[in-house]
């Protein structure tokens, strides 16, 4: 899988680190692996929803405490993987994770997984904010989504204007 190196992402993001990603790192166990040797394809669904997870801490949102005040809870909607190069048993995969767009109840990410400077997946990803009880959209909270617009770890918003959160975050 030639080309695939960091220096020009194929999706356009920027690397790893930057201000406007998220990352987070996961170790490949034995467990993740198929009997070749590689990270079994579904094992990314499941890296990319625990970055995203520890990317809804660092905003400050506790999923479990959402449901209960809230009574809301955010699920898959859908998501597109485009698969670029194996992970194998003990390789330490980052993690990116942006949102591309802010919805009123939903959220879309693009999340990639590297290697070191080698670019292993990259995922589309929608995630819907429901209502628990009836499993019916839902407006995301407020709090929650002023905490989305402002980002991991910032307590002013990490975007002012509307002109500045297109193409990044643009919100229904």
């Amino acid at each position: 899988m030639r080309g695939m190196e960091r220096s020009t992402s194929q999706t356009g993001a920027a690397p790893p680190g930057s201000a406007q990603d998220f990352t987070w790192q996961v170790r490949v166990y034995y467990e993740d692996t198929d009997a070749g040797g590689i990270v079994f394809y579904a094992n990314y669904l499941k890296f990319f929803e625990r970055a995203r997870t520890e990317w809804l801490r660092a905003c400050g949102v506790d999923q479990r405490r959402l449901a209960e005040e809230n009574g809301a809870l955010f699920v898959v909607r859908s998501t597109a993987i485009d698969y670029r190069a194996p992970a194998r048993l003990d390789d330490i995969v980052t993690i990116t994770s942006k949102i591309e767009k802010l919805g009123r109840a939903s959220v879309d990410f693009m999340q990639e997984a590297w290697r070191g400077e080698t670019l292993l997946a990259t995922g589309s990803i929608r995630v819907a904010c429901v209502e628990g009880a009836t499993m019916r959209p839902a407006a995301i909270p407020d709090h929650v989504h002023d905490a989305l617009r402002r980002g991991p770890g910032n307590d002013a918003p990490a975007v002012s204007t509307a002109a500045q959160l297109f193409p990044l975050i643009r919100r229904q």
